[in-house]
Formats: structure tokens, sequence, C-alpha cells
């Protein structure tokens, strides 16, 4: 049995003292306070549903830019766990706060750009001031999530040119509409990144969620993200406990949304796409 990597939890701390929350755009999510896990809690719920491994990705609507639980988290199950968090690409100390994050212990960087507490604003996101960023993230093979919905793939794909020895995973599958079943017309801008090698895919609940509803189907849209992507450049995400529902439950409903790919596939993208994206889970 392969072993089941989750690319895509989160962790909030149950201590404010230690890690007061301030949250990007300064409205916090409501997941946060409602549904907060612990990285303890995380360990309990990975073992409950069999997942062996997680890429932990830093709150930004409960801790905006500051990534120390998520680093101190991670560290304490480094055998498990690596961190993925956030800097401010357009401060000009952007390339020195990305350094000190690194020295300890992030493994990945995230952009968000809206999402849960505030409309995307992709304008950040091709911003000259942002490259240095970029240009570190090149050298040092830092991999950078985007959140970001199909407003914003002309800059991902204007970013995916520019710096193309950067990895760049899209949140939520970049949050594409399939509500108008095969071939997924309205789905289009997100089929066009295919050229584009250094573009991996999240495959989160949202997903799973919409290919149930109306003319879509997990059997027709899953194997036409399959064709135009390839297994290796997927990989799932539980978006937990963003997403409600125990881990177990999470990742049962990702297994029966694929199961009509092969296991070499699902091999890839419930593990192999996340060791690759990030070594040191391998």
């Amino acid at each position: 049995m392969a072993s089941i990597v989750d690319i895509h939890p989160h962790i909030i701390s149950d201590n404010e003292q230690a890690y007061p929350p301030a949250p990007l755009f300064g409205k916090r999510s409501d997941w946060s306070q409602e549904r907060p896990s612990t990285v303890e809690s995380l360990i309990a719920a990975m073992d409950a549903a069999g997942v062996a491994k997680a890429a932990v990705v830093h709150s930004s609507t409960t801790y905006g830019f500051d990534n120390s639980y998520v680093v101190d988290g991670c560290k304490q199950f480094q055998d498990r766990l690596v961190a993925v968090g956030s800097v401010d690409v357009l401060a000009e100390d952007a390339t020195q706060r990305i350094l000190e994050w690194k020295a300890r212990g992030l493994a990945g960087l995230r952009l968000f750009t809206g999402g849960s507490t505030k409309e995307f604003d992709p304008s950040e996101l091709d911003d000259p001031r942002s490259f240095p960023a970029w240009e570190l993230c090149a050298e040092l093979n830092i991999p950078m999530c985007i959140q970001t919905g199909p407003i914003g793939l002309p800059q991902v794909t204007a970013l995916a040119k520019r710096f193309p020895k950067v990895k760049i995973i899209l949140d939520h599958l970049g949050r594409p509409d399939v509500l108008d079943g095969p071939p997924y017309t309205n789905a289009k801008s997100m089929f066009d990144l295919a050229p584009l090698e250094n573009i991996y895919f999240k495959l989160t609940p949202r997903i799973f969620g919409d290919v149930k509803k109306e003319k879509a189907s997990a059997d027709t849209f899953f194997p036409a993200v399959l064709k135009a992507f390839g297994a290796q450049r997927l990989a799932w995400g539980s978006n937990f406990p963003t997403s409600p529902g125990t881990l177990a439950d999470i990742l049962a409903t990702a297994q029966q949304g694929l199961a009509s790919l092969s296991d070499d596939d699902r091999a890839w993208i419930f593990e192999k796409t996340a060791k690759q994206l990030y070594p040191s889970l391998a």
C-alpha cells in the first residue's frame, strides 16, 4: 500500500499569547475560529485517516505573514510534516524574509490573493516588485502555491513563462467552473495551462464537491484533467479543517472521486507528485 501525502491541511495554535492572530486583510476566517486544529490534532487526524505525511499550509486568514506556528508546529513532527508559508512578496525585504523563514524550516511559499475573507485581486501576482522573490524561489528550488480563481490565470501564465524553474502549484485546481459538464468549455482557461509544465494543481474538496453538481461528473471531469496535465502534475490536498468533515471522510471522498483512474495515476496524485514538489517529504 502506497503511503498517502496531503499537501493542503492547515493548523491553528490554541495559544493566542504565543501565536497572536493577525489576519491578512484584517478579517479572520470563520473556519479558523470554529474548527481550529493544532498540529497535535492534525497528526491525530492523519493517524486516524491513514495519511503518512503532509505539507502544512500556513493560515493567512489567521496569522497574516507570521509563519511562526506553521514552522514551529512542523518542526515538532519533522519526520512527517513540512511547512508552507507566506511572505509579502511586494515588500522591499521580501527576499530577506524568505531566507529567514527558510532557515526556520519553511519548505514552500504561498501567495494568498483572496478567498474566504476577500475577493480575488490578482494584481499582486505579476507586480514587478515581486520578481526578486520569484528569482530567489527559482534559485533555492522553493515551490510557490497560488490561491486565485480564473480571474488570476493570465497572471499565473505570465509568471510561469517568466520563471520556468519555479514550480507553481494552483490551490483548488485554480477554482474552475465545471458545472456545464463535458467538454467543460467553461474551464477552458484552466485547460489552456497544459503546455506550461511548471504549473501543478491541487485536487481539494472544492472540486470533489463541484463535480457532483449540475452536468459535471467525476468520471468525465477527472479523466479530462488527467489527459491535459498528466498525474505527475496533480496532487491531493485535504483543506482540513477549513473544509468540514474528518480528514478520513475528506480522503474517502477524494478516493471515490478518482476511482475511475488507474492505480498508477492515483499513486502520483496521492503520494508521488507531493514528494517531487516537497522533496523533504520523501
